[in-house]
């Protein structure tokens, strides 16, 4: 069968640098940090001491007082940056057959604050035990594309995808294979993530896998660089307005690029590591470029996984030279997790939305805070990594790389739209 064309026709974002998508946006370009000791709670007890945290996040900008209340966080970042999207998109929700709008978001653990003050007050309470009414519900990661599609009247697929830090580009992959193959006319398709609490920076903490430079935490998410030492915990949401390209055509919608193609992957390796060569990250570059019909010198920016990790950050750059050979050196690759943190279950959606912006506006986001290079001969600094400045090209296609706990490998395609 012929498979349809994909378009992205809104955005919307509450990250780090931003509770919109332009701004959030504007912060990238300009190297914004959004690191800072954490202030939701007392962190003070753990080695790690500061995020990436939303900040001056008010519900009721986007829900009902009311509504919000029986929502944890993440779902209420979910369904701002889905707000946000659905009026950038300018559908007409009124004449759109709502039977074939859906909504996919990627959550990679969902409700944690939810189950820690409940079960918080279990424990006080053993004696007579009770748990609030909408514990489950506030808990469980589907609930998110379950309101908004609750609150819009979507009759189309909806669930939610849960693949660690790649959650929420598989979610944008579902939701573009759905529409290319005809099952939906749109797809309300992103991430959310809400995990900055005690259970979820001691259980990071506990793994060393965060950054312990308390003192500079604006300067702490620094990947490819050699005193790199962990990544930083970020939290939020993206939402892209997926749509078939016929379908926004006929109403007029204005078409910010194409999403073209997408890889999956199993690193089959370790729960928590990499493939110390880069062998998943390496196979599911591979699948997004041959399912999208491109070469390597195709790509000209990598939205890199980037963590700031050890380990991570050298096995991708492994991964990218051997796949792309000499084109490693003449595209760009930046890592926007050194400014939003790491987003967990929502990082592949804001990601996704850097690629978007970057493909629209042909301008890389930088990789800031670098200072100093590896000397592991893996990371080859004769590639343009993007360091510290955006930096201004054509971008006639862009990919987006996320890998999660367990080797979950996921890669999203982004192109200029053409007729």
């Amino acid at each position: 069968m012929e498979l349809k064309r994909v378009v992205v026709t809104g955005i919307g974002a509450v990250s780090p640098l931003g509770n919109s998508a332009e701004e959030t946006w504007k912060n990238m370009l300009n190297g914004v940090s959004g690191a800072a000791l954490i202030k939701q709670f007392d962190a003070t007890r753990y080695k790690t001491q500061f995020a990436c945290e939303v900040k001056d996040f008010d519900p009721s900008q986007w829900i009902d007082k009311k509504e919000s209340r029986k929502m944890d966080k993440f779902c209420q970042f979910a369904i701002a940056s889905a707000v946000q999207a659905i009026e950038d998109s300018a559908m007409d929700l009124e004449t759109i057959d709502k039977n074939r709008v859906g909504v996919i978001f990627g959550v990679g653990i969902g409700g944690l604050k939810t189950m820690q003050d409940e079960i918080e007050y279990y424990c006080d309470h053993k004696d007579a035990p009770k748990f609030g009414p909408f514990f489950i519900p506030k808990m469980i990661g589907d609930i998110a594309p379950g309101h908004i599609s609750i609150r819009y009247g979507f009759h189309g697929p909806n669930y939610a995808t849960t693949s660690a830090c790649a959650s929420s580009s598989n979610a944008l992959a579902d939701a573009f294979n759905l529409i290319r193959l005809g099952k939906a006319n749109v797809i309300v398709s992103g991430g959310a993530e809400a995990v900055i609490t005690d259970p979820g920076l001691g259980g990071f903490v506990s793994m060393h896998a965060l950054s312990t430079r308390n003192e500079e935490p604006e300067k702490a998410s620094r990947p490819f660089s050699a005193s790199r030492d962990g990544f930083v915990m970020g939290e939020g949401a993206s939402c892209l307005i997926l749509e078939e390209l016929e379908h926004a055509k006929a109403r007029g919608a204005k078409i910010y690029c194409e999403m073209v193609g997408e890889g999956m992957s199993a690193d089959a390796h370790h729960i928590t590591a990499s493939h110390p060569e880069g062998l998943g990250a390496k196979i599911v570059m591979a699948e997004a470029l041959k399912d999208a019909n491109m070469k390597p010198e195709d790509i000209d920016y990598i939205n890199v996984h980037g963590t700031s990790t050890p380990v991570g950050d050298i096995s991708e750059a492994k991964a990218i030279k051997d796949l792309f050979g000499d084109w490693a050196y003449k595209l760009n690759i930046s890592s926007t997790k050194s400014m939003t943190g790491h987003l967990l279950g929502a990082a592949g959606a804001l990601e996704a939305m850097a690629c978007v912006k970057a493909v629209q506006e042909d301008i890389i986001p930088p990789t800031i805070n670098h200072e100093d290079g590896d000397e592991d001969p893996a990371i080859d600094y004769n590639m343009n990594f993007t360091f510290n400045k955006a930096q201004k090209r054509e971008v006639r296609a862009a990919l987006s790389n996320t890998f999660g706990f367990g080797g979950h490998n996921c890669c999203v395609i982004f192109k200029k739209y053409a007729e």
